[in-house]
């Protein structure tokens, strides 16, 4: 449910708790989660959040009307607005900076109106603005602690923990095009080529690489079935179970293994909850599976968007798109020196791409592997920021 309200149709999806309708939960980039403007010790305002509130009319006595509440942003704060809508009148609109102070006169108008006809009193001192918005409703307040980054807050009270991950939770619209450029934009090349992989990967069956977050489309190529045949001993050495049997518990147990945070490498990035043993399974990443053609549209359609691309190959004809609707394992960064590797694996009659821990991962590590992308001239040489002791100081 929380993964279809950060959709972009708002029209289309909707979550009903009692008097309020939620429309859209919204997002944080890393820039206004580092600023402070978006949070408060007590509450979290999500910038596209929308959401309808039922309330008693301004105008009329036992009415109720529909109150539109929104926040957006505004020279680097949000901003707060409330139209009311109510049969037989034009929408009326009110603005602030605090999610009070746009709230505040109409509950005066509604306490009048009701003092006026004797009434009972609504105590409208006792009401908030985050109350008539819904952000301390309970399910709504677990699903705004789940959004990616948040973790990093540290003057926050968190209610329900850090980082109750969605699962699924479709990535972030960043300004920039890609989430790790967020905050700063430390990377900052789009090589010409970017989807050249997609119609030219026939050609270099034999190389390996994983999708790359820094630029616009990161499609990689797959390590070929003999090589995957050559790296299954280590499944069974180390587990008597079947890959099909690992894989099962993988699907249930992912949430387990790994958690969103701050990347001392670059923007966000995946990290180990747990003590992870050598070979075994920690994530897979998942997507969309599309054939190149689509992959080829959806790069264009993506960059009209300002997306940042995620795609990974699964052979010559298919590519896994985690774009939309890609799971966390897209947020794993490279590293020269990587603790996981990522292979694609023939289990329950298909291809998955599995993320394998290449030696014991300890809790609380960030989670890396290496995308052994295809080495470039000069003018189109990526910097490596992995701070590995042996880095190879460019990624390409």
């Amino acid at each position: 449910v929380a993964a279809a309200l950060l959709s972009d149709h708002p029209e289309e999806t909707s979550l009903r708790i009692g008097s309020l309708e939620l429309h859209r939960l919204g997002q944080l980039l890393p820039a206004q989660i580092a600023s402070g403007q978006f949070h408060c010790s007590r509450h979290i305002y999500p910038v596209g959040y929308l959401a309808t509130r039922i309330y008693w009319s301004c105008r009329y006595t036992a009415v109720r009307c529909r109150y539109l509440c929104r926040i957006d942003e505004r020279e680097g704060a949000p901003e707060f607005s409330v139209t009311v809508s109510e049969t037989g009148h034009p929408d009326e609109s009110f603005t602030s900076d605090t999610c009070d102070g746009v709230w505040r006169p109409l509950l005066t108008r509604i306490h009048k109106l009701r003092s006026s006809a004797g009434l009972i009193n609504m105590f409208p001192d006792h009401i908030t603005g985050e109350d008539l918005y819904g952000l301390t409703e309970p399910n709504i307040l677990r699903a705004v602690e789940s959004l990616p980054g948040l973790d990093v807050l540290k003057d926050y009270a968190f209610r329900f923990g850090r980082m109750q991950l969605i699962p699924e939770m479709p990535l972030a619209i960043n300004p920039t095009g890609c989430a790790r450029s967020e905050p700063k934009m430390r990377t900052y090349f789009c090589k010409s080529h970017a989807l050249q992989t997609v119609s030219s990967a026939r050609g270099h069956p034999s190389q390996s690489a994983a999708s790359h977050p820094h630029h616009h489309t990161h499609l990689a190529h797959h390590h070929q079935p003999d090589s995957l045949a050559q790296s299954a001993a280590p499944y069974s050495k180390q587990y008597s179970h079947s890959k099909s049997s690992q894989y099962k518990r993988l699907r249930t147990e992912w949430q387990q293994n790994v958690y969103l945070g701050r990347s001392r490498i670059q923007g966000l990035g995946l990290f180990a909850t747990r003590d992870l043993e050598k070979h075994s399974m920690v994530i897979e990443y998942i997507g969309e599976v599309i054939r190149n053609e689509i992959a080829n549209k959806r790069e264009k359609l993506y960059e009209s968007q300002n997306r940042g691309i995620y795609m990974f190959r699964l052979d010559d004809d298919w590519i896994v798109d985690a774009t939309i609707c890609g799971g966390p394992a897209r947020y794993i960064n490279h590293s020269c020196q990587p603790n996981c590797s990522a292979e694609v694996v023939d289990v329950d009659r298909g291809r998955k791409i599995i993320i394998l821990a290449n030696r014991r991962v300890k809790k609380g590590e960030e989670l890396t592997y290496d995308y052994k992308f295809d080495f470039e001239d000069s003018g189109s040489k990526i910097p490596c920021l992995c701070g590995a002791p042996h880095c190879r100081k460019w990624m390409n």
